[in-house]
């Protein structure tokens, strides 16, 4: 191009280039409407975030949804989804849709609340904001949230420690008070069977007695138990043997009768580190557990796999995946009524009229011991399913 038909710059009245409009001082030009909403970088972005992202539009269309909000709102979407009615889509998740149904009619909207998921069981915090346009007008809502499940196990957790710190005082002591009479019953009951050898009446009385002293001690050992802390010793132990080993404990504590027990162990299951002696105890509680609801008939079934997850429920922390077991211990036997399923790991609550109430306390005390998780749900077709799930070594801290 020759110079002389070269373009010059404009100018202003004074004669010198007129400078390139920009935004006010000190802030960031404009950005066209949409433009962020489509850019590769944010949307890498808010899928990249450990807390869920959900958006939606005030004409009630999904606007945004990213990996973790899906998963932990067990709502599987594709990416065809958005645009579509959010309430067809989050169905699975009627607490979510309860807090967007009501988002663009609050003055006040909710900061750092809680709720529980009733479908998967999960806690998450959330915070509702307003979405406005560039002449603050409100054109959706978005909801930020995090699975605080692992939160509220830890607090409880710290909870159940305290208890315990101040129910082992007492009793140890009431143990050390209670022990040494209960086992001067049982001895001089028996001495009193051998003078009395022709009194039938005497015999069956006396029998009675060494029979509840002997149930007395239990619950006093048991108490003591429960109390004291756990120390594991920990070793490589096989899955397998501790369920074997299990079933059999569970058999000389209650009459199995006709129970038929049916056991399958995944064959990727590896050995995994953990106290061999809590282990074998903590499925031998389930087991007997199992066999007293059924009352010498019906069917236990025992199951262990090995999972992936991590503290969303899903990938493992930073996107790779942390290994565990999960055993399930389940029966067709009455089941547990459903405000019950909160309480029955509750020290010294019980259903049966001559339990301690510690059997089940005692589990949740190993699996926590161990960084472990235990669940409890209603069989399908009745009955109760145990979820136990442990994780393997190097994920000692999946469960906090």
């Amino acid at each position: 191009m020759s110079p002389s038909k070269a373009r010059k710059p404009k100018t202003g009245g004074s004669g010198r280039p007129r400078p390139r409009r920009a935004g006010r001082a000190g802030t960031t030009p404009s950005i066209e409407p949409g433009l962020v909403a489509a850019d590769p970088f944010f949307r890498a972005m808010v899928n990249s975030m450990r807390n869920g992202v959900l958006a939606i539009t005030r004409d009630g269309r999904l606007a945004f949804l990213n990996e973790v909000a899906s998963r932990t709102l067990g709502c599987r979407l594709r990416a065809s989804d958005i645009g579509r009615p959010y309430f067809e889509l989050l169905q699975e998740a009627p607490e979510m849709l309860r807090i967007l149904s009501g988002a663009f009619e609050l003055s006040h909207l909710p900061n750092r609340a809680e709720l529980r998921l009733k479908r998967s069981g999960k806690v998450i915090g959330y915070t509702l904001a307003h979405v406005r346009d560039a002449r603050d007008k409100v054109i959706g809502a978005a909801v930020f949230f995090k699975d605080l499940t692992r939160v509220e196990q830890l607090e409880e957790r710290e909870r159940l420690r305290d208890r315990l710190a101040a129910l082992g005082e007492m009793a140890a002591a009431i143990a050390h008070e209670v022990k040494n009479p209960l086992a001067g019953i049982e001895v001089m009951a028996g001495l009193l069977k051998r003078q009395l050898p022709d009194s039938a009446d005497a015999h069956a009385i006396l029998n009675d007695i060494i029979k509840d002293a002997k149930m007395a001690n239990a619950i006093v050992l048991e108490v003591l138990e429960f109390v004291r802390p756990i120390r594991l010793q920990v070793e490589r132990v096989s899955l397998g043997e501790i369920l074997h080993n299990a079933i059999t404990m569970a058999e000389s504590k209650v009459a199995r009768g006709a129970v038929v027990v049916s056991t399958s162990l995944a064959d990727d299951v590896p050995e995994m580190r953990g106290d061999q002696y809590q282990l074998r105890q903590l499925f031998t509680n389930l087991v007997t557990n199992a066999f007293e609801a059924l009352g010498g008939k019906g069917h236990v079934w025992i199951a262990g796999e090995r999972i992936s997850l991590d503290d969303d429920g899903g990938l493992g922390v930073d996107g790779h995946a942390s290994s565990a077991v999960v055993v399930t211990v389940e029966d067709d036997g009455p089941g547990l009524p459903g405000e019950l399923v909160d309480r029955i790991f509750s020290p010294f609550f019980t259903t049966k009229p001559q339990g301690s109430g510690l059997g089940l306390a005692i589990v949740r005390k190993i699996v926590d011991a161990h960084d472990g998780r235990i669940d409890v749900a209603p069989r399908g077709g009745g009955g109760t399913v145990f979820r136990v799930t442990l994780p393997l070594a190097g994920d000692s801290q999946l469960f906090g």
